[in-house]
């Protein structure tokens, strides 16, 4: 598994995303209030808005459009109006920076 660096993880404050692009695909980093970095695809299943835009609680993202809520760890929605799960990507924190892959670890395609 490839692993691309996308910046440093002091870049991204507690409780916050940011969208990076690897290989054409946008993701959303996020640093969860569990103090983990998760990434994510930064596009809503439900209505294709920018994941990253909007409100970290917990271990879930949301949609700023809609409310739906993602969870970081499995990409899956917690309710309507999204029904499918976003793409969920491996992170891995090297020597102070963010390294993230483009292969799904929940098997969901981007």
């Amino acid at each position: 598994m490839t692993f691309e660096n996308v910046g440093p993880a002091s870049g991204i404050a507690k409780g916050t995303a940011l969208q990076v692009e690897v290989d054409g695909v946008e993701i959303a980093v996020v640093h969860a209030d569990d103090d983990n970095f998760y990434a994510v695809r930064d596009e809503c299943s439900h209505a294709s808005v920018a994941l990253s835009e909007g409100e970290v609680d917990g271990c879930t993202l949301e949609c700023w459009l809609h409310g739906s809520r993602f969870d970081l760890r499995t990409g899956e929605p917690s309710g309507p109006p999204a029904i499918d799960p976003v793409a969920v990507y491996p992170v891995e924190i090297r020597d102070g920076d963010i390294y993230v892959s483009i292969q799904p670890s929940n098997g969901v395609e981007p």
